[in-house]
């Protein structure tokens, strides 16, 4: 007999949920071929079989919350269970259909959702892609075996719907109630004149494009910026770990993504050592795979610092909540044209209001003040860029 238990599954998580049994008792399963599909607060997971034979035993039903270790399923992988099961005459072969036009093959769905879409017979190149390059993800596959919308309620009639929230989204809810409860949590604000950002931008967009395969962003500024503030102000990348301080003399930021289901927050490894393109490059990696829904844990760990960009839902300020147990998070927002007094004369300037929140346990309001100046200086003139990577 071979247990399937629940994987380890990353970095402070250690529950998930059963989201659906892809096998059924009494099917037969091969080494490594899908199972079951847990749902965790960060990705979603298949767990294979550890050896081929025949699922003998469910032990947990879809829905149910399950921890690391606990038993999921027994495979019997004795002779008698694993022996192939007899051929049936073969029959005489279908003429071989038509290979599908280029555009249409299903190498642009994910994994997963080929799966959904050969469970429900849906024609998997008629569902509308939200992904990278327009591929079809999980996602799309559920949306399209929806139902229409029921018609419309009479006048005046009041109804409710009743949905169980999502392993995510139940974490993002703790965590977020544990960054008020556990931390001194204090946000200082300021603003950015994105004049010379913009203008470099757009006279060497073309050139960065053809060199590097992908546009020049702001987050790749901002990204440069936070780390050389980051080291004029070590307590901002640090955290608290009982009684003492670990000051961090590396930079993993953590840049935030909206996905389906809620924002993850997959980390920039060795952020210092990365150049303009390279963060550029990660960042739209982490964009496509999050809507893809190809994030993996190893992704979503540690980070020391995070980064977090409303502007792009429209935001023009707001106030982000600690990334425990870091201890620092910049907040970007909508660039905006706003009259700013300039050498004396009023003028139209795009500007940015950045927010930082800090916990006030670890880090001093002088020192968060003078972190966002020093961003804002470095955003203003981003030759200084140059002196300070």
């Amino acid at each position: 007999m071979s247990n399937i238990v629940v994987p380890q599954l990353g970095e402070s998580v250690v529950e998930a949920r059963v989201a659906k049994w892809l096998k059924k008792v009494g099917d037969r399963v091969t080494t490594g071929e899908p199972v079951v599909e847990l749902e965790t607060d960060k990705i979603d997971l298949e767990v294979g079989a550890d050896h081929s034979g025949v699922l003998s035993t469910i032990t947990r039903g879809e829905g149910e919350d399950v921890k690391v270790g606990d038993l999921l399923a027994v495979v019997d992988d004795s002779a008698a269970a694993t022996r192939p099961a007899p051929q049936a005459p073969a029959e005489p072969s279908a003429p071989a259909e038509p290979p599908e036009p280029k555009e249409v093959q299903t190498s642009r769905a994910t994994p997963t959702a080929k799966r959904i879409a050969r469970e429900h017979d849906v024609d998997i190149r008629a569902v509308q892609g939200s992904g990278s390059s327009g591929r079809v993800t999980k996602q799309d596959v559920q949306t399209a075996l929806k139902p229409a919308p029921p018609a419309a309620t009479p006048s005046g009639e009041r109804t409710e719907e009743r949905v169980r929230m999502s392993k995510r989204r139940q974490t993002i809810a703790r965590r977020l109630v544990e960054a008020q409860r556990t931390a001194a949590m204090l946000t200082t604000f300021n603003e950015v004149d994105m004049s010379a950002v913009m203008a470099l931008r757009e006279r060497r967009k073309e050139e960065f494009r053809k060199q590097h395969g992908v546009g020049l962003g702001i987050a790749s500024f901002f990204v440069k910026a936070s780390i050389a503030a980051l080291r004029a102000y070590p307590p901002l990348n640090a955290e608290i770990q009982g009684e003492e301080i670990v000051y961090k003399r590396y930079y993993d930021i953590g840049i935030a993504v909206g996905a389906e289901g809620g924002l993850v927050v997959p980390v920039l490894r060795d952020a210092d050592r990365m150049s303009f393109a390279d963060i550029e490059l990660g960042i739209r990696d982490f964009a496509a795979r999050a809507a893809d829904g190809t994030l993996t844990l190893d992704d979503l760990m540690g980070g020391t610092f995070t980064i977090t960009n409303g502007g792009v839902f429209g935001s023009l300020m707001s106030t982000p909540i600690l990334n425990p147990p870091q201890v620092g998070i910049l907040g970007l927002h909508k660039i905006q044209d706003r009259a700013v007094p300039v050498n004396g004369q009023v003028t139209i300037r795009p500007m940015m209001y950045v927010a930082l929140s800090y916990d006030h346990r670890l880090v001093d309001g002088r020192e968060a003040v003078q972190f966002l100046v020093m961003l804002k200086d470095l955003v203003e003139d981003p030759a200084n860029l140059l002196l300070v990577s």
